[in-house]
């Protein structure tokens, strides 16, 4: 069974919890380690959080959630190593893996998608990481930019 990580701010605690039966339902072994309480909780910490675990190895990819998503995501990408993609539609969210590996995908709570984000996760989960040398040459890049 393959490990997913996800973790959340106050601000995306319902569409959290519908992620996290989601990825239950598709056979993940979910490590949940966000907040399931409107109180407030700081979202560069769930990001540490989770991605710090994500690192230590064993899971295929990671969900952050908070208000908007983007806090959390950009301090998701402050983590040497992680890639964290803020999808918009399902194609993004496709794009987001096949082209550039992302290794964790962010969504807001607050945000009133056009598309389910269900829909969205598993576009990203059913996609796969394109081999072509075009896009390895651009993660490369994109992952040399760390340094």
């Amino acid at each position: 069974m393959s490990k997913v990580v996800v973790a959340n701010d106050h601000g995306a605690v319902e569409l959290t919890a519908r992620i996290v039966d989601y990825l239950r339902q598709r056979g993940f072994e979910v490590n949940y380690l966000g907040t399931a309480e409107n109180k407030s909780v700081d979202y560069p910490d769930m990001a540490e959080l989770a991605c710090t675990e994500f690192k230590k190895g064993g899971y295929e990819f990671g969900v952050l959630c908070c208000g908007t998503g983007i806090g959390i995501s950009i301090s998701a990408n402050k983590i040497k190593g992680i890639r964290c993609a803020l999808p918009q539609n399902c194609f993004a969210a496709k794009m987001a893996k096949e082209h550039n590996a992302a290794n964790f995908i962010a969504f807001g709570g607050r945000i009133d998608y056009q598309e389910d984000v269900l829909d969205m996760v598993a576009a990203y989960v059913d996609a796969e990481i394109s081999q072509d040398e075009r896009h390895a040459r651009r993660r490369a890049k994109m992952m040399f930019l760390e340094n």
